[in-house]
């Protein structure tokens, strides 16, 4: 079957005849049509004919208002004979591909005709209903077919943290329908206090089932509520594409749940959130939330309760734009700037006025001729594109940074986070007191993480110490105020008697510093191989990732419940506990600021925790012990020691120490003089 899909003139009587006659075939449901209306939207380029081998076997007769840019679809008509092999198709297509300028297509159709199948398979969504004109007052339902323009308001940049996703029970809980409890929990998505952090917004399968709402009244006092959230228009081919990802899945980790019409829409939902830009999906359906780990594992899309929302929405919001596990692959790659590449980058991180076009590039080029060995950096996605910039030299016990760029893409705050902490360390490994960024167009992006990691602003630009003491706060304090009064500027003293919060945050601002003698208690963790792997990149993996980009200025950990003492904020090494010693693990392989530890059930903490960890939802909740409950360890800036401290090695220096050197099984808190040890022995040069 071949079939063409033709317009059809006002001259053209033959084939005129052979759609009016087809037309008469359904006048029960397409309504009586004169031969001169159908003449009349010939003439006005408003009929379209489907012919195979001759035959008339389908044709479209369309309306093209002057006053409105849609296209009112009258009459979308195939003989019952060929039904099911794609005419109604190819006639849609036909008319989307001659009037693509137009907004969309608009039709109405009598719910009575059950239809509804047909219409969502070709792509329409169900935008509302209205009465019909005959004597039974026959219900119609208006359907859309969106043609891809850009609507101005809805894709406008939200001013709430975080833009979530609901499903039809959520949003019918929103609307008052539903038990107390489900009106209550999906109200509380609406509550003051969340306006400036939460937009609700909703996908195309909303409206679905919004249209098969039984009571016309109930069905009208949902459509209503549409207006108060954000309306997304995902691209449908994306949405197929992705809706049969999600279907393969669920065939396979569920075998036992049979993939129905309503299974299919749930995942929909998920599809459609994934394919509109978005993390979060928003659910009260037990059956949607048992599809959370296909939906993140496929899709990266959060299923989650109104509840975990309103409790969590700064973690979601996080997940939804710093996400450092995705840093962690083999896709961004650095390289030098070449000669007469500047001009590639405009586009990507020209920041302001006097910072345009050829005033950037110029600037860029003049920093490869000015006599100071500046090394020119950039960093590109696995597509290629440019992502950051960054341009430093030494100056005597500085490093210089004269540009720090982050290009617009949904990973900008991880990498402006990474860039820093690149630098510090830069600035370590080459003997750096400061590090000093001087860019007068930092992007904003980068200068927000700086505040955070801190560096201070004056009228140079923004500027950080590196304290290298590993000892007394008194040594780690006057080593900041020398390097402090060299730069005219100023350093709070501290001693051994500072809180172990104003210790922890003297060790990330002066970072590499380590205040031994005061209360901030150190811990060592066991992590086996295969973890350590994918946080760490320690033992090393067949593909090695690059150093710089490998490891995440944030992660969790998982253990089991039992408390061991921790407190935070702390210092946490890591042992590799597998393996003979010096190879495979049995050696402490770094350190990080521990942040946070926090017990819960296993999923509750997945939830919030997902996006900064390795685990899958399986693992996590096989960390959980016998109460049920599960550990995540928050921590950040981990070292990777140059020198891996292997087990014998921390033997003897525990026997030093006058101590007994036992290998953790689990969590524990170990002396800070013994953290000393294992942390000068990691950064031994000889």
């Amino acid at each position: 079957m071949a079939i063409r899909v033709l317009p059809v003139s006002a001259e053209q009587s033959e084939l005129l005849d052979a759609v009016i006659a087809l037309g008469n075939r359904y006048t029960k449901y397409l309504g009586l049509l004169t031969p001169p209306a159908y003449r009349k939207h010939a003439e006005d380029g408003g009929l379209l004919v489907a012919v195979d081998d001759e035959e008339v076997v389908g044709y479209a007769l369309f309306g093209l208002p002057k006053r409105s840019l849609y296209v009112r679809l009258a009459h979308l008509c195939v003989a019952e004979e060929h039904r099911g092999k794609g005419v109604a198709r190819e006639l849609i297509d036909a008319i989307r591909a001659r009037h693509a300028h137009r907004l969309g297509i608009r039709a109405k159709c009598r719910r009575d005709y059950g239809l509804s199948g047909m219409w969502t398979a070709l792509g329409f969504v169900p935008k509302g209903e209205s009465l019909g004109r005959g004597k039974d007052k026959e219900t119609l339902d208006t359907w859309w077919l969106d043609l891809g323009h850009e609507d101005l308001f809805a894709e406008a940049q939200s001013d709430a943290l975080l833009v979530v996703t609901v499903d039809h029970g959520v949003f019918a809980g929103l609307r008052g329908a539903g038990t107390e409890r489900a009106v209550e929990e999906s109200r509380a998505l609406a509550a003051g206090w969340l306006a400036d952090l939460i937009e609700l917004a909703f996908t195309p399968q909303l409206l679905h089932d919004v249209r098969d709402v039984e009571e016309r009244e109930a069905r009208n006092h949902q459509r209503a509520g549409l207006a108060e959230l954000r309306s997304l228009s995902p691209d449908s081919a994306a949405v197929a594409i992705r809706l049969e990802e999600l279907a393969a899945a669920a065939r396979k980790e569920l075998p036992a749940v049979p993939l129905d019409d309503r299974q299919r829409a749930r995942l929909r939902y998920v599809a459609e959130t994934s394919c509109a830009g978005l993390q979060v999906l928003v659910t009260r359906d037990p059956a949607l939330a048992a599809l959370a780990d296909i939906a993140w594992d496929v899709a990266r899309v959060k299923v989650v309760s109104p509840a975990v929302v309103t409790l969590h929405v700064d973690e979601l919001r996080q997940a939804q734009v710093y996400r450092p596990a995705d840093l962690m692959g083999t896709a961004f790659s650095a390289e030098e700037i070449a000669p007469g590449g500047e001009g590639e980058l405009v586009a990507f991180f020209d920041q302001a006025e006097g910072d345009r076009g050829t005033g950037f590039a110029e600037r860029l080029k003049s920093l490869a001729n000015d006599g100071v060995l500046w090394r020119r950096e950039l960093l590109r996605d696995g597509e290629g594109h440019p992502v950051a910039l960054y341009v430093w030299a030494m100056d005597g016990r500085t490093l210089n940074v004269a540009f720090l760029r982050t290009a617009s893409h949904p990973l900008e705050e991880t990498l402006a986070r990474q860039l820093l902490f690149m630098l510090k360390r830069l600035g370590r490994e080459r003997g750096a007191q400061a590090v000093r960024i001087t860019d007068p167009f930092l992007s904003p992006t980068a200068m927000a993480a700086a505040g955070a990691d801190g560096f201070t602003e004056d009228e140079s630009g923004f500027t950080a110490l590196l304290v290298d003491v590993c000892g007394p706060a008194e040594a780690v304090s006057e080593k900041a105020a020398e390097i402090a009064g060299r730069m005219r500027r100023s350093t709070p003293r501290l001693d051994a008697r500072v809180s172990p919060e104003i210790a922890s945050v003297a060790e990330r601002v002066w970072w590499p510093a380590k205040l031994i003698d005061t209360a901030l208690p150190s811990f060592i963790a066991p992590i086996k191989p295969r973890w350590s792997t994918e946080l760490f990149d320690v033992p090393a993996m067949l593909v090695p990732r690059d150093d710089v980009l490998g490891i995440s200025r944030e992660h969790v950990y998982y253990r089991s419940s039992g408390h061991r003492g921790e407190s935070v904020p702390a210092r946490i090494l890591w042992y590799v506990s597998e393996g003979t010693s010096g190879q495979q693990g049995k050696m402490v392989i770094g350190c990080s600021r521990l942040d946070e530890v926090v017990i819960d059930d296993p999923d509750t903490l997945f939830s919030r925790f997902e996006h900064l960890g390795v685990y899958g939802h399986a693992e996590v909740r096989a960390a959980a012990d016998v109460s049920g409950k599960a550990m995540a360890l928050r921590f950040s800036d981990t070292e990777i020691f140059p020198v891996q401290v292997t087990h014998a090695r921390v033997t003897a220096l525990a026997k030093g120490l006058g101590l007994r050197w036992v290998p953790p099984m689990q969590l524990s808190k170990i002396s800070n003089a013994l953290f000393q040890a294992m942390y000068e022995e990691g950064h031994r040069k000889t």
